[in-house]
């Protein structure tokens, strides 16, 4: 079946992170599909200029300031952030409709609802969807593999920091983590197996010493909001990281246990809950604690050490001690949070 309409030529200003895994020349090719799919790679153009959430993360993770009239590669996803926005892939578009840009790495949908502190986010005019040898072009395309099951008899010990909810310690304590491990000898790889895409998070890691570090975007996913995957993006980051010989791997799980991102399907997936070395969870205050605590006893998850804001001086120490549990901050406790890790790898 014939084109019914031609192919146009757009040049790009900047390029979100999120399309990092796929070629794009700054000159590309928009075509006629108008189906806004998970995935799919689209072309924007800055319609204002704000003065909060006002920058893109660029595929080198440099950060940059989005002007008004940038054209700028994106892609289709979804974001459900309490101290951020809410955004939804639209079931159809045309161009010239109205988007947003859902957060720095460049994920574009219409926004639904916006934390007050940021205001509405970022509007831009949709331009049209990357087309490539007459297909859309998808980050899925060339992604690495997820998988179903690990590779059998697997002997490399995970550490897990997952949360409370957002902007409450994760990605500083796995990071931490991996540079005091990463001195006292260690082989250090790191997966971000759920969260909505960012370079950032996976730079720092590896600016922490990680040999290696993946998240869901290297599986093709601009956040893993409603996907059900995480499981099997975690699993295929496992296995990829075998080649880089691991002697432990911190996965980190973006957003809050309860949340929409998938955190807790990491943790009742049998086959991950078995390979837990130490899991270590992050809360702001102590009722965060208590319930991120009473939600994994329900399902039969240990829990090893507390951590994160909860644990800046000694009255949230004091609760989490009062629960059975270890307390250590990352922030001033670096070098203890290291030695008790390491105590629980050498158990084994």
């Amino acid at each position: 079946m014939g084109r019914t309409e031609p192919v146009k030529s757009v040049r790009i200003d900047k390029r979100g992170s999120v399309t990092v895994n796929v070629h794009l020349d700054q000159d590309t090719h928009i075509g006629s599909d108008q189906s806004p799919l998970r995935g799919k790679v689209c072309i924007v153009r800055a319609l204002e200029e704000k003065r909060v959430y006002d920058q893109i993360e660029l595929v080198s993770g440099r950060m940059a300031k989005i002007s008004k009239g940038d054209v700028i590669a994106g892609v289709f996803g979804e974001r459900r952030a309490l101290q951020g926005f809410a955004g939804i892939i639209p079931e159809k578009i045309a161009e010239g409709d109205v988007l947003n840009i859902l957060n720095i790495g460049g994920v574009v949908g219409r926004a639904v609802s916006h934390n007050r502190a940021y205001g509405p986010p970022l509007r831009v005019e949709f331009l049209g969807i990357v087309e490539r040898d007459g297909r859309s072009l998808n980050i899925q395309d060339d992604a690495l593999k997820t998988s179903d099951v690990l590779q059998n008899e697997w002997n490399i010990p995970l550490i897990v920091v997952s949360g409370s909810s957002m902007n409450c310690g994760k990605t500083e304590v796995a990071a931490k983590l991996t540079q005091e491990l990463s001195w006292k000898g260690f082989r250090v790889c790191a997966v971000k197996a759920s969260g909505i895409s960012a370079l950032k998070d996976m730079l720092n890691m590896e600016d922490h010493g990680a040999v290696k570090a993946l998240s869901f975007l290297d599986f093709g996913y601009p956040s893993t909001v409603h996907s059900g995957d995480v499981p099997r993006i975690t699993k295929g980051a496992l296995r990829e990281l075998l080649q880089y010989k691991p002697d432990v791997i911190i996965v980190e799980l973006g957003d809050g246990l309860l949340g929409d991102y998938g955190a807790l399907d990491f943790y009742t997936d049998g086959e991950l809950h078995g390979i837990i070395r130490c899991n270590v969870v992050c809360a702001l205050d102590p009722v965060g604690a208590w319930g991120m605590v009473k939600i994994m006893k329900e399902h039969n998850i240990p829990v090893h050490l507390i951590s994160g804001p909860v644990t800046d001086n000694v009255v949230g120490t004091d609760f989490v001690k009062s629960l059975g549990l270890s307390a250590l901050n990352a922030l001033y406790q670096k070098s203890e949070l290291g030695d008790y890790i390491s105590r629980r790898l050498e158990q084994a």
